[in-house]
């Protein structure tokens, strides 16, 4: 039994390489990251795998995802052969067996079928076999029961207790704008902004896009997994996004004390800016565990948005902590000083006046 347990969910566009071809080599770099995990770091992994139906459409010929459920039944037969034999063929390379599991909703939605399939989970782990989990399609009442496989990803982190979900696409991560925006590498909270950033998919083989993602990310740190979303087109290092080294985003478990905090600063990004804050603000977030307030602060250092990381840095010219703002540093430049009232009085959007609220914040280590 290993100490840890990841899920990875990995998108139809990383697996497919159109008509009803298979990224072989993608796959190849997952099994053996997967393997250097159990080896090296103790860590189990439970894949949910997409990409049925896009491959059963490309051995049909079909350009269209299907509308008729029984096509779409059947691309998902068809396709799952060919997922499995990938997947068998890349596990051999590195001396591991894969194990099929296909579930439906009402695998979650009965207890004694959720503890089953958490059994079945648990018992090919203790043999070192690798699940590769996927919604049942081949025989669903409806079109995708889970949505998509994000969130079948997530439910499946709640159900096991993993500690970390990792979910891999074409996307690069959260952007600001779905085009030509900037990467969020940090999402301290979901809040209806960030979800507002996620835009559905255009793709013709998948479903969901980021909504979809952010969705089981909030299903996922609710139950207290943490969340990366990354890309997977460039054979992706598994080591890395766990040892905070990969580009993507990431969620932090939701409900963290502020000692259960400290271990996720390590993957707070590189701050974006720098505030200067005064003696009582430094004694009210150090020995109280308060929040960060306008009128606490006396200058600032940098260009930064809001839901960026920045560093705190006391009187005394020592970093006292990390945190995500919830103003940049135009609106920051308009604040410095003023109290909750006359913040929220300037700023009438803004439901929240704290600069960077306590749930926010880790002090530097």
């Amino acid at each position: 039994m290993h100490s840890r347990t990841i899920v990875i969910k990995l998108g139809t566009g990383i697996l497919s390489a159109g008509s009803g071809k298979i990224h072989q080599e993608r796959l190849n770099a997952i099994a053996k990251g997967i393997k250097t995990l159990a080896n090296n770091e103790d860590t189990g992994t439970i894949i949910v795998s997409s990409g049925a139906v896009g491959l059963g459409m490309g051995k049909l010929e079909l350009t269209e995802r299907p509308s008729e459920l029984s096509v779409l039944r059947a691309c998902a037969a068809i396709g799952q052969c060919c997922l499995m034999n990938a997947w068998t063929d890349a596990f051999r390379k590195v001396g591991l067996l894969p194990g099929q599991v296909l579930l439906t909703r009402q695998d979650f939605a009965d207890n004694k079928r959720s503890q089953k399939v958490r059994e079945t989970l648990q018992s090919l782990s203790n043999s070192s076999v690798v699940p590769i989990v996927n919604e049942n399609d081949s025989v669903s009442d409806e079109e995708i029961k889970f949505g998509d496989n994000d969130i079948l990803s997530a439910l499946l982190c709640s159900l096991t207790g993993a500690q970390l979900l990792v979910i891999l696409s074409t996307a690069r991560g959260l952007m600001t704008q779905p085009q030509a925006g900037e990467l969020i590498p940090f999402v301290a909270e979901i809040t209806p902004s960030i979800e507002e950033m996620a835009k559905g998919t255009t793709s013709v083989t998948a479903v969901g896009g980021m909504s979809t993602k952010i969705e089981a990310a909030k299903i996922a740190t609710k139950s207290g997994c943490a969340v990366f979303i990354g890309s997977g087109e460039n054979s992706p290092d598994l080591s890395l996004i766990l040892s905070n080294r990969a580009e993507g985003t990431f969620f932090p478990p939701s409900g963290l004390d502020l000692n259960q905090r400290k271990k996720w600063l390590a993957f707070f990004p590189k701050p974006k800016g720098i505030i200067y804050i005064d003696e009582g603000a430094t004694s009210a977030i150090l020995k109280n565990g308060g929040s960060l307030l306008a009128s606490g602060i006396t200058k600032f250092d940098g260009s930064f948005s809001n839901s960026d990381v920045v560093s705190l840095v006391g009187p005394k010219g020592n970093t006292i902590a990390r945190g995500v703002t919830r103003f940049g540093s135009n609106q920051l430049q308009e604040i410095i000083g003023l109290n909750n009232l006359q913040i929220l009085d300037k700023f009438p959007t803004q439901n929240k006046a704290e600069v960077i609220h306590r749930d926010h914040l880790a002090p530097h280590l």
